[in-house]
């Protein structure tokens, strides 16, 4: 048997014969057990050395007779294999984060780098508390019947105080309990203490709802925000005269800011 047929076992186990080599070295193969047993612990290894082509293979085999030479190439092979073996880890490990962020199963996994453990978990967010779900007016809102996402039920009404300047929009619309208000507010100074006050033909009144006024009040050149706000009322739509925004002081006296009549 020759040095070449042993040098065969690894060209062999790689498929990089042709085929009268192949041919030839399984003849050899039939009555060699060393290059039987050889052959034997390669195949765990085969998987990793796949990556390394066959001219690779041939020119490592022609090192023999050079050791510097054989040395230099077994180096970068074994560097080749640690940087396979290394991608293949932190894609298992990139796909088992995936796995766990997605499940919500915090995993660890390893830092090829550095050699430290990297704790992977879901994120953390505040759970949303749901709430009622309100109507939220805005000045630009189209009015009844309209039909688009950003419709406000009932009808629309205006008015603006010459006096104060404070603006409103407001909303009626008829319901069994009585009447949905909704109103923004804008124009409206603070600090200050504010209700909104129902007036009905009869003339008796009643407040259907309380708010404070921050100092930089609702609308206004500090605040641009539009003051959204609704309420509810047992009276029904036609029996109501007028609805009031008024303003309390510290005495519980009120004062009208801004007045809508329906």
């Amino acid at each position: 048997m020759s040095r070449a047929d042993h040098m065969d076992v690894a060209a062999y186990a790689l498929g990089v014969l042709d085929p009268q080599d192949t041919e030839r070295f399984e003849e050899h193969l039939a009555t060699c057990w060393a290059c039987a047993a050889e052959l034997e612990t390669m195949v765990p290894v085969v998987g990793l050395l796949s990556d390394i082509d066959g001219e690779t293979m041939m020119a490592m085999e022609h090192t023999a007779t050079d050791p510097a030479l054989l040395d230099r190439t077994l180096v970068a092979v074994r560097t080749h294999r640690r940087r396979a073996r290394m991608r293949q880890v932190l894609s298992m490990a990139a796909a088992v984060v995936a796995v766990g962020a997605l499940s919500g199963i915090g995993v660890s996994v390893l830092d090829g780098d550095k050699g430290k453990e990297v704790v992977a978990g879901p994120s953390q967010s505040t759970p949303s508390v749901p709430g009622p779900q309100s109507p939220q007016p805005t000045r630009s809102a189209p009015g009844p019947g309209v039909g688009g996402p950003n419709d406000i039920p009932g009808e629309q009404y205006d008015a603006v105080d010459s006096g104060t300047g404070v603006r409103a929009t407001m909303w009626l619309a008829n319901k069994e309990y009585g009447t949905w208000i909704g109103f923004n507010l804008t124009k409206l100074p603070g600090p200050r203490t504010c209700r909104l006050v129902v007036i009905r033909k009869n003339d008796t009144s009643e407040v259907v709802s309380t708010w404070a006024v921050p100092g930089t009040g609702y609308g206004t050149n500090t605040n641009p925000q539009d003051l959204q706000l609704e309420a509810s009322t047992a009276a029904a739509k036609n029996d109501i005269a007028k609805l009031q925004v008024q303003s309390v002081d510290a005495n519980g006296v009120a004062s009208p800011l801004v007045t809508v009549v329906p």
